[in-house]
């Protein structure tokens, strides 16, 4: 449960006027303080909830809400945010593990407003009110561009198109078959470890020439894979919006009419942007490159920065290539980057995490102060891996994953290894595994896992990247 204090502001106003009263009774207050105080209860009143507290229910996921590197972050729950901030409320959030059990909770009073776009389905909409920012979805075609591009459906007869085993998109590849009268080549995948983005990751590498996806997901990784075309719908426009219980009306309409008003505004756009205008990431980097074309061992430097890595390398606990290895990962040494997600400088601190070693974020572009606050977080991770895993090479991966996921991913991935057999302590093929298995409902809804979704691939490349470079480094550059 996150608790955002934003309702203080009234208790203060509150507690304000109840001493001015005993003070100073039947002096006039000012119009300013009077109306704050009397509008209060009447503003939380009409919007059709019994306190000032905003219960809220969601789901973890790509797009809705997760953590990340300590930060809770998505779409969905940023938007619910703000809304609770403009109506001066306290947002209690709670994370389900289904759209049955968002629904479930509103209609036991149990919340006030599922922030998590719920399909209008008859299913549904005699259960709900649905309310707030609607968004369109639908299941789309992923296929590389250039080529022969496949522009209608009927082109699909013939083809191989690869799918998640038992999953929404297999269900609508069949029925799209059935529909054409046969002919679609359907290849069904069950693998544990493979989630939507890896299909993607597929077609862009050629390994696959078809896949279906939702066009909201397409849309979050269209900055990803910049060499794939997910423009063929291969089924209707699905709407879906936040809801309430039926016996929430004022609230719907309170939801509506602050949608309505923030609609196109650039408070909107900026998260919209967020979310849906990824990274660049070149797939066709080779990670080892940019230092095979150097001559270190003739005496080139590895980047501009090595004295700083030399400097805080004791700070951290580690050797300074690994300082360097982090930072070309993170930045390729651009000590001006920023993540989508706020992560800033050469090692990608996230502005939270330095404020908690005294770095202010506007100094987490100078470079020292960056290395200085990346150095302290490594020894942080050091410190606390250092009883769980004992091995310092195995720890360092470890080490690494904490450093890009955070530390609660890692522990989430270390318990799922060892509930299902695999060594706890090791990297590569067990808490990888886990990982990657952490991206799909089934296990991040486990009882174990306590941070919910994760998107492991990025964490996996991660370590598999610093520690190639690192490995070289060590080799080639003391």
């Amino acid at each position: 449960m996150l608790i955002f204090a934003i309702g203080m502001k009234n208790l203060l106003h509150i507690s304000l006027f109840i001493l001015l009263f005993i003070l100073h009774q039947g002096c006039k207050k000012s119009d300013k303080t009077t109306q704050t105080v009397a509008e209060t209860p009447i503003a939380v009143k009409d919007k059709g909830l019994p306190t000032d507290t905003l219960r809220v229910v969601t789901l973890y996921g790509p797009i809705s809400y997760f953590d990340y590197r300590g930060d809770t972050l998505g779409f969905e729950y940023e938007n619910v945010k703000k809304f609770a901030e403009e109506q001066n409320l306290i947002l209690d959030v709670k994370v389900k593990n289904n759209v049955p059990e968002l629904i479930e909770s509103l209609n036991k009073g149990e919340a006030d407003l599922a922030a998590y776009p719920i399909p209008f389905i008859a299913e549904y909409n005699s259960e709900i009110i649905h309310c707030g920012p609607k968004e369109i979805n639908c299941q789309v075609l992923v296929q590389k561009t250039g080529g022969e591009q496949i522009t209608d459906v009927t082109q699909l007869v013939g083809k191989e198109v690869y799918v998640e085993k038992d999953s929404k998109y297999q269900y609508r590849i069949e029925n799209l078959n059935k529909e054409l009268g046969g002919g679609i080549k359907i290849k069904t995948v069950a693998n544990d470890t493979i989630d939507t983005e890896d299909y993607l990751r597929m077609v862009s590498r050629g390994d696959i020439d078809y896949t279906v996806i939702d066009s909201d997901i397409a849309m979050l990784h269209k900055g990803d894979y910049s060499n794939i075309d997910t423009s063929l719908h291969v089924s209707l426009d699905q709407a879906a919006s936040w809801a309430v219980a039926p016996d929430h009306k004022k609230l719907a309409q309170v939801v509506d009419a602050w949608e309505k008003k923030v609609h196109d505004s650039p408070m909107m756009i900026a998260i919209y942007k967020k979310y849906f205008s990824s990274d660049e990431v070149d797939e066709n980097d080779k990670v080892l490159k940019y230092f095979i074309e150097k001559n270190l061992k003739g005496g080139s430097p590895v980047s501009p920065y090595d004295d700083l890595f030399r400097r805080y390398a004791p700070q951290a606990g580690f050797d300074w290539q690994l300082l360097a290895a982090i930072a070309y990962v993170e930045s390729r040494y651009n000590p001006s980057a920023q993540s989508r997600f706020g992560a800033s400088g050469l090692m990608q601190v996230m502005p939270s995490t330095g404020l908690s070693h005294g770095v202010e974020p506007s100094a987490l572009f100078n470079p020292e102060r960056n290395v200085y606050a990346a150095s302290k977080v490594i020894a942080k991770l050091n410190n606390s891996l250092a009883d769980k895993v004992k091995d310092p090479n195995e720890r360092m991966k470890f080490i690494l994953a904490g450093y890009n996921a955070g530390l609660g991913h890692v522990y989430d991935a270390m318990a799922l290894a060892g509930k299902h057999g695999m060594d706890p302590t090791r990297w590569n093929g067990s808490v990888s595994v886990a990982a990657l298995m952490k991206s799909r409902p089934e296990y991040y809804n486990d009882p174990v896992v306590k941070h919910g979704y994760f998107r492991g691939r990025e964490t996996v490349d991660f370590v598999d990247k610093v520690t190639r470079i690192y490995n070289y480094l060590k080799e080639n550059k003391r």
